[in-house]
């Protein structure tokens, strides 16, 4: 098994928690997540199926860049969009 950790962008409460854990854990292959609000880190275990750049990419979709990436307004919109998303299904 292997664990990334990576660095987000856009990370505000337990709403983002809720929905990246929920959008990570439906990948085929990942077998535990972890998001750290202090930290804004999100550490994912998985099996070598799972490559990071995939995680990336879903966390990017959800509006949840990595910190390094480019952090414009639409990316900020997504993830106050998946967050409420994430505070009405906890």
């Amino acid at each position: 098994m292997k664990t990334d950790v990576i660095t987000i962008a856009n990370l505000s409460c337990g709403g983002c928690v809720n929905t990246i854990t929920k959008n990570l854990t439906a990948i085929r292959g990942v077998e535990k997540v972890d998001v750290d609000l202090a930290t804004s880190n999100v550490t994912v275990s998985h099996n070598e199926t799972v490559s990071l750049v995939k995680l990336i990419e879903k966390l990017t979709s959800l509006g949840y860049p990595e910190a390094t990436a480019k952090n414009g307004l639409l990316t900020h919109l997504k993830s106050i969009t998946s967050c409420m998303t994430g505070k009405l299904t906890a």
